[in-house]
């Protein structure tokens, strides 16, 4: 697996590569966030480490520049010093797929890695549709009302799982389980992730597809199905 670290502290960035390479990766390195974009865009990666304080250009404007700009999907794992759900938020709704708040173990770290790097295998060729939004997921493309929507790794999964079982509700410990396995994140990512996902399938458009069943789950769905 090819990673890129943006890392502007020499010494976690060389620990991190060390770590990674003996696990047999290909890693390559960025000290600022502007390089760091050029890389992530330039090039092939199949994973990013990207710390959120950067010189030139933070972490949160480089994964929503690579997102939005750059249409890239490559999973990006953000570092961290706030562990605060505001900053997690940020981080997700910037397009990130995970964080891990610095001090870290580095085996914790090549956990994450390895699970985003079974997400992003590519699913069955198909397109799924509810209302007036589309997945293919063979392209990865998210569009609603003809309109391309960027939508980050982790999210996609959640999306396509809310698709294909729509119009039924899926309850949060299936969703979790679907989307991390046994390696369950903390208790708010699943929510924030959500949110993240509203902003960009229901936000922009005057109809939400997304709807909650409080103390339940989430489901997908068009407004006839949910008003019968």
């Amino acid at each position: 697996m090819r990673v890129l670290v943006i890392e502007d502290n020499r010494d976690i960035a060389a620990n991190i590569g060390d770590y990674l390479e003996e696990q047999g990766n290909e890693v390559d390195f960025a000290g600022d966030g502007v390089t760091g974009l050029h890389l992530a865009v330039s090039q092939e990666f199949d994973l990013i480490v990207l710390d959120l304080n950067l010189p030139g250009m933070d972490g949160l404007e480089v994964c929503r520049r690579l997102r939005e700009e750059a249409q890239k999907n490559t999973p990006v794992l953000m570092l961290t010093a706030r562990d605060t759900l505001d900053q997690k938020l940020a981080g997700f709704d910037s397009g990130a797929d995970d964080y891990l708040v610095k001090p870290f173990a580095l085996q914790e770290l090549g956990a994450r890695i390895s699970a985003l790097a079974r997400r992003q295998k590519r699913p069955e060729s198909r397109v799924l549709i509810v209302d007036d939004l589309e997945f293919d997921l063979d392209t990865l493309t998210v569009r609603r009302a003809g309109k391309n929507l960027a939508v980050n790794p982790t999210a996609l999964r959640i999306l396509q799982i809310l698709m294909e079982a729509s119009p039924a509700v899926v309850t949060r410990s299936e969703m979790e389980t679907k989307v991390w396995g046994e390696e369950l994140p903390d208790s708010d990512s699943l929510r924030v992730h959500i949110h993240s996902l509203r902003q960009v399938i229901d936000k922009p458009f005057d109809q939400p597809l997304i709807h909650t069943r409080h103390g339940i789950g989430y489901r997908i769905a068009g407004p006839e199905t949910v008003s019968a």
